[in-house]
């Protein structure tokens, strides 16, 4: 099972995506939000399964250690449109630790019906 991970700047995306390899899953973090492409997770990963992890501007200027505007995660969040739609799970990270995020994702990816995921992506 192909699993794709999306999200803006921040969010956890390259830390779940080491996590779940080190667990024996094939995961991939997209940069989605870089893209003008809107299917650009597709068309690089052809996933089983989309995850989608989010923050929020503070939380991404408190990871980075920068002060971007709102505006640029409304931009990255207009790049992620699609990805977002076509989520199987979706994650809001702001309050949780890089465990908390592991751990939900698992159980999610422990579920009987993610065996045969829906082939909407």
């Amino acid at each position: 099972m192909k699993i794709a991970i999306v999200g803006p700047c921040a969010a956890g995306k390259t830390t779940l995506e080491a996590n779940l390899a080190q667990r024996g899953y094939d995961a991939h973090a997209i940069v989605q939000e870089h893209s003008g492409v809107q299917t650009m997770w597709q068309q690089i990963t052809r996933p089983d399964i989309m995850i989608y992890l989010d923050a929020n501007i503070a939380t991404i200027n408190a990871r980075r250690k920068t002060n971007w505007e709102p505006s640029y995660l409304a931009e990255m969040n207009r790049r992620l449109t699609h990805a977002r739609t076509h989520a199987h799970f979706f994650l809001d990270t702001n309050n949780l630790t890089i465990e908390d995020v592991l751990a939900q994702v698992l159980k999610f990816l422990e579920l009987p019906q993610i065996e045969n995921p829906k082939s909407e992506i």
